[in-house]
């Protein structure tokens, strides 16, 4: 079937409206977060929820019988691109931030009626929040087969034992998800399970979110480290498969990282309006910016790493919406690492163009600077994902059996001039 690039009526109506509410409402969010109490902003970040969940647009990524609006992954990658603009409370207002959406899809493909009921339901609606616990400081993170968290079994229950950081809300979430060791001596790939892990279990400590780039996050909302000292789990604590968390945490991030692609252009196209407008209304020099070939080079650069980025982007949801995600590795790998650089890419040539302007905090360029760099971190290192996709590609180019040309020059050349009555390359091409 073939890849259509229309969208329906009803499709561009539903994009239409989120585009102008991220714009009047979510926007507005932004500009006086710090000058609110938690009570308050709560209370307005749960107005705005509740108008997004009447519009029937409410965690699109799950099922309906999950509580979400059940999107296929095509549509949900527009939509993202849409709420992406707001680099951090747009998905949250429309029920889809990382990690609760990742973490909501585990419990949906991989939980248990009754996890799903105590989890899934209240995290689909919004009444808790989740964490997942994978990343550790002295380990590689884009390598979970080397985790060092354990846990053991101890009669019919486990005990969690380790350390981990980076774990996004970890500090406020109600449920964690946690990545352990429970057979060290199996193959790498099956060493780790998953477990579902109450935050306020007996030996969770929450330690600190760590500083970065992104500066402390607002009403505790970041990167925490977290020390798990013989948490004790009951057997209904254990998500999916024993040693299957390498394989469930793929089938999370593959549509995730589709879903952060998304997001990444909503923050390059919000970077490069800026840029636009800019370049047209500054003057030096005798003229607008624009005048300028350097800045219209940077205009002209943007657009077309932005249109590539979508094209990429839109086709891995595509493949993944027809095939799923294992089909879709390469495409997956190949737009995480590219819409990363497009995004930095972007928001550093507006940052130029806005001088000293975007280098302040009178505009959003230097937040979304700041949080664009992690993007080439999370999820897997950009170094990682080329190197997948190069074994992927490299599979389609078996080594030749016979000596470099092989099936190509001079051999071919000298086939094609011999089918057409012509003699072979002379000069002894078809010794070499």
């Amino acid at each position: 079937m073939p890849w259509s690039f229309d969208t329906d009526d009803e499709l561009q109506a539903r994009l239409d409206w989120a585009r102008d509410f991220v714009r009047e409402e979510v926007w507005s969010l932004e500009s006086v977060e710090q000058e609110m109490t938690e009570a308050e902003f709560l209370a307005e970040l749960r107005r705005l929820q509740s108008i997004v969940k009447e519009r029937g647009m409410w965690a699109a990524h799950l099922p309906s019988e999950h509580g979400g609006a059940g999107w296929p992954l095509v549509d949900l990658a527009l939509l993202h691109e849409v709420i992406g603009s707001s680099i951090w409370w747009g998905p949250i207002v429309f029920g889809n931030q990382a990690p609760d959406s990742g973490n909501a899809e585990l419990l949906a493909l991989f939980g248990t009626p009754q996890q799903r009921h105590r989890w899934l339901v209240p995290l689909a609606a919004g009444d808790i929040r989740s964490a997942f616990s994978m990343t550790e400081s002295l380990t590689a993170g884009s390598d979970p087969t080397l985790l060092a968290t354990t846990a053991r079994r101890d009669g019919a229950d486990w005990l969690i034992e380790g350390e981990k950081w980076f774990t996004t809300n970890g500090m406020i979430a109600d449920l964690l998800i946690v990545m352990a060791v429970t057979d060290p001596d199996a193959e790498p790939h099956r060493r780790a399970s998953m477990f579902l892990v109450p935050a306020g279990t007996p030996g969770v400590k929450r330690l600190r979110n760590v500083e970065s780039l992104e500066r402390p996050a607002p009403f505790g909302y970041g990167h925490a480290q977290l020390r798990y000292d013989g948490v004790r789990v009951g057997p209904e604590a254990l998500l999916g498969e024993p040693g299957n968390a390498f394989a469930m945490a793929q089938a999370r991030l593959g549509p995730g990282r589709i879903h952060h692609c998304m997001r990444w252009l909503g923050q390059s196209q919000r970077a490069f309006d800026i840029l636009c407008e800019r370049a047209q209304q500054r003057h030096a020099f005798g003229g607008p910016l624009v005048d300028h070939q350097t800045v219209t080079n940077w205009i002209a650069d943007s657009a077309a790493e932005m249109h590539a980025a979508r094209l990429m982007t839109l086709h891995a949801a595509w493949v993944v919406d027809r095939h799923g995600a294992r089909a879709a590795r390469a495409e997956i790998s190949m737009i995480k690492f590219w819409g990363t650089q497009v995004m930095i890419n972007v928001i550093d040539r507006a940052i130029q163009v806005c001088g000293a302007l975007g280098y302040s905090s009178d505009l959003p360029l230097e937040a979304m600077f700041r949080w664009a760099r992690a993007a080439r971190l999370y999820d897997g290192v950009d170094e990682v994902h080329r190197n997948s996709v190069a074994k992927l590609v490299l599979r389609a180019h078996p080594v030749p059996d016979g000596p470099f040309p092989s099936d190509h020059l001079p051999t071919r050349r000298a086939q094609a001039r011999i089918k057409y009555g012509l003699p072979a390359e002379p000069h002894g091409l078809l010794d070499r």
